[in-house]
């Protein structure tokens, strides 16, 4: 008995409708990668499941943005505006720039340069003799940035010694003097534990004179 034809229409159903979403991205990016093979065909597959949620398939011999270019040209259809397409020129062009910077750097590197005539030789020569000048301008501004920033490091060094001088003489006359407080205080106890202890019984104390007299 065969299987009964299921009606093509939304699931409403959100857990049936994620299950089926699910099988059915997986069989046609299996159906996608099968004709890539079998019939030697460029396939590009983009599926979205949500807005920012992106699925894709793209055969290995090509990429999702060369199969655009590749619509662009045989639909006829403009699928950029001209704000996009001036950016992918520029991109391009950039590209190509980047491209011959790299070729230069080689010819610098004396790589690749059996195929240079006379004068593309002549122009890395002078290149080269440019890049030398220039080098040892830099070079001599470095040595004089060096030989001042040594200087003024060296003036900066003399003056910290300078203030740790003052400071460790100004804190040795602070010792200089409580050591010289100290032995005066001293000697001021010494003296007073010389002095002989005496007493005089005073005139307004008659009684305590009169009992003295009687002991």
């Amino acid at each position: 008995m065969g299987r009964g034809k299921i009606e093509i229409k939304r699931i409403e159903n959100t857990n049936n409708r994620q299950v089926t979403y699910s099988k059915r991205r997986k069989g046609l990016i299996k159906k996608a990668k099968e004709i890539t093979v079998l019939c030697d065909a460029s396939v590009s597959v983009v599926i979205f499941a949500s807005p920012t949620k992106l699925y894709e398939y793209c055969s290995p011999s090509t990429s999702i943005t060369e199969m655009l270019d590749r619509y662009h040209q045989h639909s006829g259809q403009r699928l950029w505006d001209p704000e996009h397409e001036a950016l992918s020129n520029e991109i391009k062009r950039v590209k190509e720039e980047n491209e011959k910077m790299q070729i230069d750097l080689r010819h610098l590197n004396a790589e690749d340069i059996t195929s240079l005539n006379i004068k593309e030789l002549m122009t890395i020569e002078n290149d080269l003799e440019n890049g030398l000048i220039n080098i040892g301008e830099k070079r001599r501004e470095s040595y004089k940035r060096m030989q001042k920033d040594g200087q003024r490091l060296e003036e900066e060094n003399m003056h910290l010694r300078y203030v740790y001088q003052q400071q460790m003489e100004a804190m040795a006359g602070k010792v200089r003097d409580i050591e010289n407080e100290f032995n005066h205080l001293k000697v001021n106890d010494q003296y007073e534990a010389q002095m002989p202890f005496a007493f005089r019984l005073q005139p307004s104390q008659p009684n305590l004179h009169n009992q003295m007299l009687l002991d």
